[in-house]
């Protein structure tokens, strides 16, 4: 069975991995043939016209005085998230260390690196190891944190819209046609399906509860949830609301400064602007929320299209958003994750 399970999440990866691999080569591929548009253009020998010199030029001149500041703001941020957290598992009768709350977060961060959502779980599962805390009842309070993630990133969005909301207008009515493909999908027969399966699924658990929670499988359930539930619940009880929001806004706002700082770092992009940095960290969102690994593909994909609205050369664009993802998305998290797995057991070796 665990054999079974082990091949599973193998697969996952491959398929995530496939995908993200998938689209950043879709990427290169457009961008290459705009690249060699360019080169015809400015008399520039086709032998000499390669995307994947340019962009390893692009890293060469990089700035990484400011990329360490970029790293450094990363750093913060989840210094941040870790406080957080320990504020959130605190209601629940748990004084948890702040470097278990932080290596932990990090080591979910180098999970999802080959799972994606994996590294919820195993930031949950690693710290009920350590503090002997049960499992549902932090997966609750992991909730509990996403959730004011997204009500810090909908406020982001919320402020976007207020100062670029002409920009912003301008692509999606070039770009996407909503309402039509609203219309399409509300009208097709699997989402009707999909609905009434949901209901009936509801009504059967319903009237035959009385049979599966006498079962040793509906009681632990049963369990799982309430402790699951008092974990959402810890939000009730936080000690300091007002360190609470402040840690929340933060962490946002490093992430913002990550992209808008990195500006400094890539000469195509150093004149930009704080209301850019925004747009652009917004958009690498959007792409790293997607399930490939640490967003590879889609982030490149949004921030490409986010910077060439604002005049950025597509190739200059696609080199900014590598430089920015390999950077932080992957060097960071897989060095602090695998700062993390060596830390964690020094920390703990007497419990």
């Amino acid at each position: 069975m665990q054999s079974n399970s082990r091949w599973l999440d193998i697969l996952k990866t491959l398929l995530f991995a496939s995908i993200g691999i998938g689209i950043l080569y879709l990427l290169y591929r457009s961008q290459q043939s705009e690249y060699v548009t360019y080169c015809a253009e400015n008399g520039i020998a086709t032998e000499d016209c390669s995307l994947l010199d340019k962009i390893w030029q692009d890293f060469r001149s990089v700035n990484y005085l400011w990329i360490g500041v970029v790293l450094l703001c990363y750093i913060v941020s989840n210094v941040s998230r870790a406080i957080r957290w320990q504020m959130l598992i605190q209601p629940l009768g748990h004084q948890v260390s702040f470097w278990n709350a932080f290596f932990t977060i990090m080591l979910g961060y180098f999970t999802n690196l080959g799972i994606p959502r994996l590294g919820e779980f195993v930031r949950a599962a690693t710290m009920s190891r350590y503090e002997k805390i049960p499992v549902e009842k932090l997966m609750g309070t992991v909730v509990v944190d996403r959730i004011f993630d997204a009500i810090t990133m909908l406020t982001m969005i919320g402020i976007a819209l207020l100062l670029e909301f002409d920009t912003l207008w301008s692509y999606f009515t070039a770009n996407f046609d909503g309402a039509a493909k609203l219309n399409s999908l509300t009208n097709t027969y699997l989402l009707w399906i999909l609905i009434g399966a949901a209901i009936l699924l509801f009504f059967v658990v319903y009237f035959f509860r009385a049979f599966w929670l006498s079962t040793k499988l509906g009681q632990r359930l049963v369990g799982m949830v309430k402790g699951f539930l008092e974990g959402i619940q810890s939000i009730r009880n936080i000690d300091r609301p007002v360190w609470f929001v402040a840690h929340s806004i933060n962490i946002w706002f490093m992430y913002f400064m990550m992209t808008y700082l990195a500006f400094s770092a890539f000469q195509p992009t150093v004149h930009l602007s704080a209301e850019t940095g925004l747009m652009t960290f917004l958009f690498g969102a959007f792409g790293i929320v997607l399930p490939s690994p640490g967003g590879v593909g889609a982030y490149q994909f949004f921030v490409q299209e986010c910077l060439t609205i604002y005049g950025i050369e597509g190739t200059d664009a696609f080199s900014f958003a590598n430089i920015v993802f390999f950077s932080i998305q992957i060097g960071a998290n897989v060095l602090l994750g695998l700062v993390a797995l060596v830390m964690l057991p020094i920390f703990n070796r007497e419990r």
